[in-house]
C-alpha cells in the first residue's frame, strides 16, 4: 500500500474518534503485612494474598481539550485527608481540575486499614501503625503515577455504554423484633444493574471498560486474613483474560446495605466475580450506544449535620465492655475537652455529563441503594451510572428512610468512623438538594 493512502486511512481513523481516551494502572498490594480493614472482630495483620490490588485510571478527553479522569482501587475508601492530598498534587502536576478528577474505591473488606479511615475500629501496636501510615504514603504515590500514566497514554478513542445485570445482591437489612439487624431481607430494595462503559481504540479493539455494581465486596468474611480484591478483583481478573491488553476498572456503586449471597467462602468470591465477568464480556459483545460530546464536570459539597449529642452522652459509656465502643467515648470526649464537639460533617457530590449521552453521578460515603434508585427516578433510570464510595468514604450514608428504622447503617456503624452518632433527618434532603444544583450544571435535565 502506498505510504500516502496509508497516512489518509490512518489519518481518517483518527478522525473518526470522539475522544481520547488514555489508561493507567498500578500494583498497589502492601509490600508486607498489614492489617485489613472492614471487620473489627480481626486481631493481626494479613497473611499473604490471594491475587493483587490495583489502582487504574481512565482519562478521557473531548474534542476541545476538557478532560476527566476517574481512578478505580481496590481498597476498603479513600479518606477525605488523602483524597485531598492526592487532588492537590494532580492539579499541581497535570493541571487537571478538581471537579474534573473521580476517586472510586471497591470496598474490599479484604485490602488494607487506610490510615485515618475507620480509625476506631482497631487498636495497633506502634509497628502495625506505621505499616499502615507507610502503605497511604505508597498508595498516594501510586495514584499520582497512574493518572500521570493515563493522561500521557491518551489516543483516538471511541465510547460506547450500555447495560446489563446481576442478581448475587441482597439486601441486607433483616428486620427482627429487636430492630434492624445485618442479615438477609430478600423483599428490601436493591439495585441489580451492571452499567458498562466500553472504550474502544478506532480499530475497535477494546482498551478499558469501566463497570459497576451495588453490592459490599464482603463475600469474604472477617475469618479471612489473605489480601484481595474479593468478587470485584475476580471480575475484573475475567474481564482482562477475555480481553488480553485491556484493563477492566470497577466502579462501587450505592451498595451500603447490600451484600453478596450467598458469602463466606473463597469459591462464593470467585464465582460471584466469573458471574460478574461474564455478564460485562456479554454486553461488551452486544450492542451498546455511542457515546459523544463535551465533557463537562462539577464538584460541590454540603454540610450534613449530626444528630443533637451532648458530652454526657459519650461520659455514660466509659463503663463499656466492647473495646471499639470504649474507644470511640473516649474519642468523642477529647473533641468535647478541646472544645470542638463534632457537630457537622462537609460532604462531597460529583457530576461528570459526556455531551447528552451519559452522566455520572458519584458520592461520598457508604451510601445506601435508595440514592441511586432516587436519582434514577429523577433523572431516567438509562445512560446514567450512580457511584458512592467516590471521593471521602466518611461514614455510611442512610437515606431517611433507613435513618428511622435504624439499624447498622443507620448508627451503629458510626463508632467505626469515629463520628459522633448519626445524621440528623435533614441527611437525604440536603444531599439531594447539592445533586440537583451539580447536575444542572453539567447539564443533566430531570426526567419528565
Amino acid at each position: 500500500m502506498p505510504i500516502l493512502l496509508l497516512s489518509l486511512l490512518l489519518t481518517s481513523a483518527a478522525l473518526a474518534a470522539d475522544y481520547k481516551a488514555g489508561v493507567g494502572r498500578a500494583v498497589i498490594t502492601p509490600p508486607g503485612p498489614i492489617y485489613l480493614s472492614g471487620y473489627g472482630n480481626r486481631n493481626r495483620p494479613s497473611e499473604g494474598v490471594v491475587h493483587d490490588l490495583w489502582a487504574k485510571a481512565l482519562a478521557v478527553e473531548d474534542s476541545k481539550g476538557g478532560r476527566v479522569v476517574l481512578v478505580a482501587t481496590d481498597i476498603i475508601g479513600l479518606p477525605r485527608w488523602l483524597s485531598e492530598l492526592i487532588a492537590a498534587r494532580i492539579q499541581k502536576e497535570h493541571g487537571l481540575d478538581r471537579a474534573r478528577l473521580v476517586l472510586n474505591s471497591s470496598h474490599t473488606h479484604t485490602g488494607p486499614l487506610i490510615a485515618r479511615n475507620l480509625n476506631t475500629m482497631f487498636e495497633l501496636k506502634s509497628e502495625e501503625q506505621r505499616a499502615v501510615d507507610e502503605y497511604a504514603s505508597q498508595l498516594a504515590d501510586g495514584i499520582v503515577q497512574v493518572v500521570g500514566a493515563a493522561l500521557r497514554d491518551l489516543a483516538p478513542a471511541n465510547l460506547a455504554f450500555g447495560n446489563t445485570r446481576a442478581s448475587f445482591a441482597i439486601n441486607r437489612r433483616q428486620p427482627t423484633p429487636q430492630g434492624v439487624r445485618i442479615g438477609l431481607h430478600p423483599p428490601g430494595p436493591t439495585d441489580h444493574d451492571v452499567p458498562v462503559l466500553k472504550v474502544s481504540g478506532p480499530d475497535g479493539k477494546l482498551r478499558a471498560v469501566i463497570f459497576g455494581y451495588a453490592c459490599h465486596n464482603t463475600t469474604l468474611t472477617g475469618e479471612f486474613y489473605q489480601i484481595s480484591g474479593d468478587y470485584a478483583g475476580f471480575a475484573q481478573i475475567g474481564i482482562e483474560r477475555a480481553h488480553p491488553g485491556a484493563s477492566a476498572l470497577f466502579v462501587m456503586l450505592c451498595g451500603a446495605d447490600q451484600n453478596p449471597n450467598p458469602r463466606s467462602t473463597l469459591e462464593l468470591a470467585e464465582r460471584h466475580g466469573a458471574r460478574l465477568a461474564a455478564e460485562v464480556n456479554r454486553a461488551l459483545d452486544g450492542r451498546l450506544e455511542r457515546v459523544r460530546g463535551p465533557i463537562r464536570a462539577a464538584y460541590q459539597t454540603v454540610d450534613l449535620g449530626f444528630a443533637l449529642h451532648r458530652r454526657e452522652t459519650f461520659q455514660s459509656r466509659l463503663s463499656e465492655t466492647n473495646a471499639a465502643r470504649l474507644r470511640h467515648a473516649r474519642a468523642m470526649l477529647k473533641t468535647y475537652d478541646e472544645g470542638r464537639p463534632i457537630r457537622r460533617y462537609l460532604y462531597p457530590v460529583q457530576g461528570v455529563h459526556f455531551g447528552r449521552d451519559l452522566a455520572l453521578v458519584a458520592l461520598g460515603g457508604e451510601v445506601v441503594v435508595d440514592y441511586a434508585l432516587r436519582i434514577k427516578r429523577e433523572y431516567g433510570a438509562s445512560r446514567i451510572l450512580v457511584a458512592g464510595y467516590s471521593n471521602d468514604v466518611m461514614s455510611y450514608i442512610p437515606s431517611l428512610r433507613v435513618l428511622k428504622e435504624g439499624g447498622y447503617e443507620a448508627d451503629g456503624s458510626m463508632i467505626y468512623y469515629g463520628q459522633p452518632g448519626p445524621y440528623d433527618e435533614e441527611v437525604e434532603e440536603r444531599i439531594f438538594s447539592t445533586i440537583r444544583q451539580v447536575m444542572k450544571r453539567v447539564g443533566r435535565s430531570r426526567a419528565r
